[in-house]
């Protein structure tokens, strides 16, 4: 057994999620695989589900609150005093709020100006109302009427929703399963007090949407996208590397490894064995979890965000000149349930998170939803899908136009 939060210090390890989530998924873990509870759609499973996904934590207060001691961080109690982590601090390293966790006189307050969002207060009053998407914290309130924060934990939405930015930035209506692009977990852990100098520098350098999965194994500092955690039924596959056959297995490694919730993750094929806590508080929540994520469809694309015209002609090429539709496949758009890439086919020529993996290989991305989740690839090294398509073309001596790549660009915004 290794006990991570016993070698944290030296190591360098990070907890956050995700991922969902999603997923791949870097998220909670895969695919439209698992027994007829997983892959439920009783409403009664899907809404366990989705207070899961939401709201469990997994038992991982020991690793946030007992280790890190982030809860020491929100509301300013470090030794010495700090301010704490006003809203306006919250929002802008990417957490979300939830408007709809908001009573009707917040909300009218906050439309009026009325709420101090610089007073790590303010921070603590949203979180016992359950509003910051992926913070589950015991706030309690003195005799002074001074809330302090006992203990955090942190769930899979913290990474894998978003809001819809209806009331104001950062604040809306859920959106989950999409992915938190704005969230800078790095820069969040890197505020804890128990960690070195060198450490807060690596989870500094990782920027927002970002998330490295492995770094608290091999030590490599490689982050990755935050991934989509929707449009996953029907993909066995559903992490970059296809680690694992269902969203249950990343789901526990992200639910143990690296939110650092309660329970047992084993991979023989990277030597990695983790048990942590008392009580397995993880195995009984992924049916229901999976279910939930399943149940995510990638979203539509606005309407007016694309060229229909163009978009068929795209379609024309995407099956046709610029081959697309040999691994981009099917009705998800990936080949990923038949197999798997090697590291050289990517378009990136990075191998890095390949070789990192239990698989050593690649799968190919599902497309719909594309629209949605830039930057691309793995490493978010395309900024655009005109991006995306150009270094296809090159890479394969495509021979498309501009005009044809624009084209096939707008195909995938249609998707």
């Amino acid at each position: 057994m290794e006990t991570r939060f016993k070698r944290v210090l030296s190591s360098g390890s990070l907890v956050a999620a995700v991922a969902a989530a999603a997923a791949g998924l870097a998220s909670c873990g895969g695919g439209g695989g698992g027994d007829d509870t997983s892959t439920s759609t009783d409403p009664a499973v899907l809404a366990s589900g989705q207070q899961i996904f939401r709201h469990d934590t997994f038992g991982d207060e020991i690793f946030w609150s007992d280790t890190l001691q982030m809860h020491h961080v929100i509301d300013g109690s470090t030794t010495p005093p700090s301010p704490g982590v006003s809203p306006r601090t919250a929002l802008a390293v990417g957490f979300k709020v939830d408007v709809d966790a908001l009573p009707p006189s917040v909300k009218t307050a906050l439309a009026n100006g009325q709420v101090n969002l610089d007073d790590s207060q303010t921070t603590l009053a949203l979180i016992e109302l359950k509003a910051v998407i992926g913070l589950e914290g015991d706030v309690t309130t003195d005799a002074n009427n001074v809330k302090h924060l006992q203990r955090l934990g942190v769930t899979c939405a913290v990474c894998h929703s978003t809001v819809d930015d209806s009331f104001a930035k950062g604040i809306g209506h859920r959106l989950d399963g999409w992915p938190n692009r704005d969230f800078n977990s790095g820069a969040v852990v890197a505020l804890s007090p128990v960690l070195t100098p060198a450490q807060k520098a690596v989870y500094n350098s990782w920027g927002p949407g970002k998330y490295d999965a492995r770094f608290n194994f091999d030590g490599i500092n490689d982050p990755t996208v935050i991934p989509p955690a929707y449009g996953l039924r029907g993909v066995d596959k559903i992490t970059v590397t296809g680690d694992g056959d269902n969203i249950e297995y990343w789901n526990r490694y992200v639910a143990v490894t690296q939110l650092g919730g309660q329970g047992t993750f084993s991979e023989p094929r990277l030597n990695i064995s983790v048990t942590h806590g008392p009580a397995d508080l993880t195995s009984s929540a992924l049916p229901a979890l999976q279910a939930y994520q399943l149940s995510l469809a990638a979203p539509t694309p606005p309407a007016g965000s694309f060229d229909a015209t163009a978009a068929a002609r795209g379609q024309a090429l995407f099956q046709g000149k610029a081959q697309c539709a040999t691994c981009h496949s099917g009705p998800q758009f990936t080949d990923a349930n038949l197999r798997l890439h090697p590291a050289s086919d990517s378009v990136t020529g990075d191998p890095t998170a390949a070789n990192r993996s239990a698989t050593k290989q690649y799968r190919t991305t599902p497309l719909r939803g594309v629209w949605q989740h830039a930057p691309y690839f793995h490493d978010g090294s395309s900024p655009t899908l005109e991006d995306v398509v150009a270094r296809y073309n090159a890479k394969m001596t495509l021979g498309l136009s501009a005009q044809e790549m624009s084209d096939v660009a707008q195909y995938l915004r249609s998707l």
